[in-house]
């Protein structure tokens, strides 16, 4: 029973993970790309704080809770699916640090340009670009994280 339970909490998990990651792109982005600051400055909040509330416990128990189970379920870490699971994971990880702090630089720069009354730095835009990048490279590798816990291939 003990392992159902961890398990489902695990895909729960990994549900709250993947949802807002979703959520909060598709927020992000196209607030980006109305170029209304006022709208970039909402989503960004809300993008940041969604990381410190789901994003970032979700990342931390689909680790703890991917451990446990590769362990209740008698797995080795060696098996081919779960090295490259956690390999993906690590990937995944470091494209998702410095998109955080990307996040909050941006939403700092647009809360500073709407309080001025001025265009967004250049920067800012840079920052965008990373960010869509980051998030090009992490979103499939999620997608084939899914899958490797699905098939469970050789």
């Amino acid at each position: 029973m003990e392992y159902v339970i961890i398990k489902w909490l695990h895909i729960l998990s990994s549900t709250f993970l993947f949802g807002t990651g979703v959520g909060s792109a598709f927020l992000m982005f196209t607030a980006n790309r109305s170029q209304n600051v006022r709208h970039m400055y909402f989503a960004l909040r809300h993008v940041v704080i969604a990381d410190w509330v789901f994003t970032a416990p979700s990342a931390a128990f689909q680790l703890a809770s991917g451990l446990y189970l590769t362990r209740l379920g008698g797995f080795s870490l060696t098996n081919t699916w779960i090295a490259a699971a956690l390999c993906l994971y690590v990937l995944i990880g470091a494209c998702w640090l410095p998109v955080v702090w990307m996040q909050i630089t941006m939403r700092d720069m647009a809360a500073l340009a709407l309080s001025k009354k001025k265009e967004l730095p250049d920067r800012f835009w840079i920052y965008d670009r990373w960010w869509i990048i980051l998030g090009s490279l992490a979103f499939p590798a999620m997608l084939v994280v899914f899958w490797l816990m699905v098939a469970k291939p050789a």
